[in-house]
């Protein structure tokens, strides 16, 4: 029941805002009585973070799914790249929840550390794959480190200008926005190395 409330919760907050939604209407949502929602959740700030998680476990999973059987770091990298960008650019519940966090984690410490560690998490995966990639040849980029922090920085970038160009996050642009992020990551393109 907690899951269901939590994913009811996200669904909610990625389509209203934090603010826009109270708990009779994620009760409603999730189809249980407010008394069954507080008997899992004593007040809404605990189900902003139970949505977060819920929003931090989707993320890891689809990415965990996308990678069974990849073994190339090359590919690994790319398809991890794909879903992000699917996921958190191009899906406007995920991009809008995500902006939530960021406005209300600026007044609240306990939602700025649970994004802290998602990140980090994120940062640290997308390091262990440039760095694998670079070890065949794959990427070229003199600091790994760097070049994740600059990726992950020009993604929150783009979420924010689509605050104001929503247009930038269409589907059409997602080979433009993945071909920039792999030229941050220095992954090399295979098809003109090996045409060349």
């Amino acid at each position: 029941m907690r899951a269901a409330l939590a994913a009811s919760a996200f669904a909610l907050f990625s389509q209203r805002g934090f603010d826009g939604v109270n708990l009779d209407q994620i009760a409603a949502h999730a189809g249980v009585t407010k008394g069954s929602l507080y008997w899992h959740f004593s007040s809404k700030q605990e189900l902003i973070y139970a949505a977060c998680t819920h929003y931090y476990r989707a993320y890891q999973r689809r990415i965990n799914e996308a990678l069974v059987g990849v073994r190339d770091p090359r590919e690994r990298l790319l398809k991890t790249l794909r879903v992000a960008v699917r996921t958190c650019l191009l899906d406007e519940a995920n991009r809008v929840f995500t902006m939530e966090i960021f406005t209300k984690s600026v007044q609240d410490a306990g939602l700025r550390r649970s994004w802290q560690q998602f990140y980090d998490t994120v940062r640290e995966f997308y390091i262990g794959l440039l760095r694998a990639a670079s070890e065949t040849g794959a990427a070229q980029v003199d600091d790994p480190v760097q070049a994740v922090n600059l990726m992950l920085a020009a993604m929150e970038g783009i979420k924010l200008r689509a605050m104001f160009e929503p247009e930038i996050c269409h589907p059409a642009e997602e080979a433009r926005i993945l071909a920039g992020l792999q030229e941050i990551l220095g992954i090399r393109d295979t098809r003109r190395t090996e045409s060349a």
